[in-house]
């Protein structure tokens, strides 16, 4: 099928514009990395661009050696591994039922759960509540709050909707328990809407930032989120790693560490992203029409 003119240069237009966006995300990421990667006169004259000016990995060295940050990085993996587990567990578990006609119920369930979406309790609610439950200073002021994204769990629902009520009738006809439907049949059947709500569960813990500030008062418990913003802002952080190794300040600067570990945050979830590409798209799409 061939495109007019006009349809031409439509498409054309949108390239461009999607190609600038594109852009603007990765070249200030390629900046960075170039940063971390350059030696401190290059960083200093301001010559580093999106390439590294003669390469010096000093600055991981620094950041591995002298910082937190591999208990950070722990943390951080600890955080969203268990946090998302546990949120697609209970996502699961709140829109199956929800997506049944027969469940009794039903519409005052849904009514309750949308409503959390437009009406909070706010921070100092929340604060209380977590410390009347014991919660304070532990991950589970981070998971418990957050169980249930209301938007995840309607798409999810949306999704369960869809399926065909033939495979629930045959399952039960062949003496299927509802538990052995929801793992064998409709779980498998769901993989590629899983996968895209687990990334998007798992992106919000690992860059879980106020949640940490607010609920965590041991540093060692801290993410990566919480050190690198301390790092940033830090300006005595050169200091502390010239007085252990002096010779370091002859070739780092503290630009070049923080550049270090932004990347360092940023570089997991980089990492996973391409593997649940293809689960992406696919999973919200299904997941966000009926049918």
């Amino acid at each position: 099928m061939k495109h007019s003119t006009g349809e031409k240069l439509f498409y054309f237009l949108n390239y461009i514009v999607l190609a600038l966006i594109g852009l603007s995300c990765l070249l200030p990421l390629v900046h960075i990395a170039a940063l971390s990667l350059s030696d401190k006169h290059a960083i200093a004259s301001g010559s580093v661009s999106f390439w590294p000016v003669h390469l010096e990995w000093g600055a991981y060295k620094v950041l591995l050696k002298e910082t937190p940050v591999v208990q950070a990085f722990r943390n951080s993996v600890l955080i969203t591994v268990v946090g998302t587990a546990l949120n697609m567990v209970a996502t699961v578990l709140a829109a199956y039922p929800l997506s049944k006609r027969y469940f009794i119920g039903r519409k005052v369930f849904s009514f309750a759960t949308i409503f959390t979406m437009l009406f909070g309790a706010g921070i100092i609610p929340g604060y209380l509540l977590l410390k009347s439950l014991g919660l304070i200073n532990s991950y589970g002021a981070l998971w418990l709050p957050g169980l249930v994204s209301v938007w995840n769990m309607m798409v999810l629902r949306s999704f369960f909707e869809g399926l065909p009520d033939e495979l629930d009738e045959a399952s039960r006809i062949d003496g299927c328990s509802e538990w052995r439907l929801i793992m064998q049949i409709v779980l498998p059947l769901s993989m590629p809407v899983l996968a895209a709500l687990s990334l998007f569960y798992a992106v919000g813990h690992w860059n879980s930032f106020m949640n940490v500030l607010i609920f965590i008062n041991d540093s060692s418990k801290h993410n990566l989120s919480v050190l690198i913003q301390q790092m940033i802002q830090s300006q005595s952080l050169m200091q502390e790693v010239t007085n252990v190794q002096p010779d370091l300040a002859l070739t780092l600067t503290p630009e070049g560490v923080k550049a270090a570990g932004v990347i360092t945050m940023t570089l997991p979830m980089l990492a996973v992203y391409p593997f649940l590409q293809r689960y992406f798209v696919k999973g919200v799409l299904i997941g966000a029409l009926k049918g």
